[in-house]
């Protein structure tokens, strides 16, 4: 490391990491570099921002690559404009250092960089400061006016599926931290890809409005999240566990018992949960077929309040929680 790397300043660091991430935007009218962004909203839509913070040693190991951690500090808040179907277009970030160390900030810079132009996002503000490993990312997007998907707008008799496969991201956690080991080194890479790497599911969320009536993402856990869901549209839930979409790789890896807990509880897979009309699930199978995506129908909402589990017919009670900061962990292998 030369002198000037070792003595790389707040300026100089946006500068050099920073000031050209994500693709250049016609409706960037201020970006980095000015004491706020200015931006244009197109015509007849409707401002969508999230904002996650993520933390070493909370939601991911202190050792995790650093471009692992650029990608997934975007990701999860891309994750939750997909489920409100949203356009991603720009962001903020916030970024808390112990040190100004250029290897790492080539590699987290790269990383959010590379799922920035992915999706068309332009990095256009933010900060810098010292102190424990700390990553806040505030994503904005737009949306047709009136359409957006909510938590609330489900109906009974609105079939529960989700996208993708449940429980990867749990396993691959596992495997990161050493709490579990298989001498199958496809399956490591698999999992950990998915626990690192997590993929938004933004273009089926724009797909999926106007047919799913609710939707959110899955960050904290299907046990978790799934109770927002029906609560938010006022109803009770009910799901099938033995129809919970598990990857090949995670039934390679963990038992029956073992998988379906992760499926259950263990967060991080980012996938999306829709409340979808009887007659509208076909079409969204088949889009997300054409995005090489998989969708399953997992249960139904129902008239009441709170959610019901079966397994093979028989009433059942999760293991796992879901994910809650001031709870505790879901499971033991939770950062």
């Amino acid at each position: 490391m030369g002198r000037d790397e070792a003595h790389l300043g707040e300026f100089d660091l946006i500068r050099r990491y920073f000031s050209r991430i994500g693709r250049a935007r016609s409706d960037v009218l201020l970006g980095v570099g000015d004491d706020a962004a200015l931006l244009r909203m197109p015509a007849d839509t409707e401002l969508a921002a999230a904002v996650d913070t993520i933390v070493a040693g909370r939601h991911f190991p202190h050792d995790s690559d650093a471009r692992s951690i650029g990608h997934r500090a975007l990701a999860v808040n891309l994750s939750d404009l997909a489920a409100m179907g949203a356009t991603p277009a720009w962001a903020t970030l916030a970024l808390t250092l112990p040190s100004a160390d250029p290897d790492w900030l080539e590699r987290f810079s790269g990383g959010l960089a590379d799922l920035a132009n992915a999706h068309g996002v332009a990095l256009v503000g933010g900060d810098t400061t010292a102190g424990p490993l700390t990553i806040s990312v505030q994503v904005m997007g737009h949306v047709a006016r009136g359409t957006a998907l909510r938590r609330s707008g489900a109906h009974a008799g609105d079939l529960l599926a989700v996208t993708g496969t449940l429980g990867d991201a749990g396993a691959g956690l596992a495997l990161a931290t050493g709490s579990h080991t298989t001498v199958d080194d496809a399956v490591v890479r698999e999992l950990r890809q998915r626990f690192e790497y997590p993929t938004p599911r933004v273009e089926f969320g724009a797909t999926a409005r106007g047919t799913a009536t609710a939707a959110m993402d899955l960050s904290d856990g299907l046990v978790g999240d799934l109770p927002k869901l029906a609560c938010a549209s006022g109803l009770a839930a009910h799901v099938d566990v033995e129809r919970l979409p598990l990857s090949s790789d995670l039934q390679a890896f963990a038992s029956p018992q073992r998988a379906r807990d992760w499926a259950l509880g263990a967060g991080d897979d980012y996938e999306l949960l829709l409340a979808v009309p009887p007659d509208g699930y076909a079409k969204l199978a088949s889009l997300a077929a054409q995005l090489d995506l998989r969708l399953t129908a997992i249960g139904e909402l129902r008239r009441g309040t709170g959610v019901s589990w079966a397994l093979n017919g028989a009433n059942f009670t999760p293991a796992a929680h879901g994910y809650d900061h001031f709870r505790g962990p879901s499971t033991q292998i939770t950062v």
